[in-house]
């Protein structure tokens, strides 16, 4: 058991100093766990035809890992391509791939090599894959199973031997549930998966890249880089950068243009770059949305705040019977910090002001009554007397509705009465429209 533990942890040494010989090679920043991971997926497949996909938002590097797919291949002396499959227009795409013969369209005055022709025995890495058109997808389907494709306008097949390194940003999953995309070429490509994380979830690797950018600034244009504070690196962490690294890259270079000092601070920062302070939380949608025509989402809404209030309500309410029970049965509290705890927090003041025995009153009264006893009496059971017992009278717990007709119909009555019959009022405080207030209205026969 000990020599598979110590060969084990031979083979993660050994291929950490291989990651970490990678890094440096190809001028990759970051100690990130999910980044060694993608780029251990990267090494471990390099030396094979597999296809790759590689997935991650835009701005995370994925033509980075393509390159390095490549450079560690056995096809590391022949040519490597990047395609953005975006940025070829749909009736053009066919011909820059495939290539096309002489008048196999307006304009083809000569035959064209396409690019698996051209790259025979090579690597092309096909950026924005989902944005391929569907016929194109059904040609690149049949180079991937057989080697075989044609040109536009001929009927001659031809053979390549081509490596595909395939990337997007897009869920690829749900555009073949949508028809965008082939299921049969999405299982083709996703042969071995390599998802590329977000900046946002690097956060360990945020001022290293930061750094490195702003030193590189620097060496260019012959200047000393710039350095973050304590303060401005952790609003750098805390920020989601949607541009991933090459969102922080241009951050580096604006920041180490308007700086004025080389030690920058939170404020400066944020004055340089304004959108450093955005945490894109989620929002509120505005009122003409909130709700559906039948202002079901609004009622279900107000229905639950109405039931938080009763619940704060009553749970007041049971502390101040039970102040009141302490005061009025002359009660010994053997630890007066647990009835203290009781009492509504401080960051609630609204709540303490409609409490009939404040917390400090409390506070005192227990701290009083205390000090008053004696240690033999301090011991004596808390026990109301039989005449105080008997005084009570028994009383039945009534459930309250939750029918939503019926606390509707009382938010309507309570809207319309506190604006005292006004409905454009009560329509604009409830949330809907006047004219669904006048149907409600005429439905409960308010």
């Amino acid at each position: 058991m000990s020599t598979y533990a110590s060969s084990n942890a031979q083979l993660n040494a050994a291929m950490d100093s291989n990651l970490q010989a990678i890094k440096q090679r190809f001028g990759i920043i970051g100690r990130s766990p999910l980044l060694d991971r993608a780029l251990g997926t990267a090494v471990r497949v390099a030396n094979t035809d597999l296809s790759v996909l590689i997935t991650g938002e835009s701005g995370v590097g994925k033509e980075v890992f393509s390159k390095i797919i490549h450079a560690l291949s056995a096809r590391k002396h022949a040519k490597f391509i990047a395609i953005n499959c975006g940025a070829i227009p749909e009736g053009t795409i066919n011909s820059e791939l495939f290539g096309h013969e002489k008048g196999a369209f307006t304009g083809a005055t000569s035959e064209r090599k396409g690019y698996f022709e051209s790259y025979d025995g090579g690597t092309l890495f096909l950026d924005e894959i989902g944005e391929m058109p569907l016929d194109t997808q059904a040609f690149l389907l049949r180079v991937l199973e057989t080697g075989e494709f044609i040109r536009v306008g001929a009927s001659k097949v031809q053979r390549t031997d081509v490596r595909i390194i395939a990337a997007t940003n897009a869920d690829l999953y749900e555009q073949v549930k949508k028809g965008k995309f082939r299921e049969d070429l999405y299982y083709r490509l996703n042969t071995v998966p390599i998802n590329v994380p977000a900046l946002r979830d690097r956060s360990e690797d945020i001022y290293m890249l930061f750094r490195k950018f702003a030193v590189d600034f620097a060496e260019k244009y012959r200047t000393t880089p710039i350095q973050l504070d304590d303060r401005a690196q952790m609003v750098l962490e805390n920020y989601s950068w949607p541009g991933n690294v090459r969102e922080l890259k241009n951050i580096a270079e604006q920041v180490s243009v308007l700086a004025e000092d080389k030690m920058v601070g939170a404020e400066q920062l944020a004055r340089c770059v304004p959108q450093i302070l955005k945490r894109n939380l989620p929002m509120i949608p505005e009122s003409g949305n909130r709700h559906h025509s039948d202002g079901a989402t609004m009622q279900e809404r107000e229905i639950f705040y109405k039931l938080m209030v009763d619940m704060k309500n009553d749970l007041n309410d049971l502390k101040t019977l039970v102040f009141e029970l302490i005061r009025n049965n002359d009660l010994r509290v053997p630890d007066a910090q647990d009835i203290r705890s009781l009492a509504t927090p401080e960051t609630f003041p609204s709540q303490r002001s409609k409490m009939p025995i404040p917390h400090q009153e409390v506070s005192d009264f227990l701290s009083e009554y205390h000090e008053g006893r004696d240690t033999e009496e301090s011991h004596r059971p808390i026990i109301l007397p039989r005449e105080e017992q008997e005084s009570f009278t028994p009383t039945e717990e009534v459930a309250e509705s939750l029918s939503l007709e019926d606390n509707e119909k009382d938010l309507i009555t309570k809207a319309l009465k506190k604006h005292n019959g006004r409905r454009k009022e009560a329509a604009q405080d409830l949330g809907i429209s006047e004219r669904t207030l006048y149907r409600k209205i005429k439905q409960y026969e308010l």
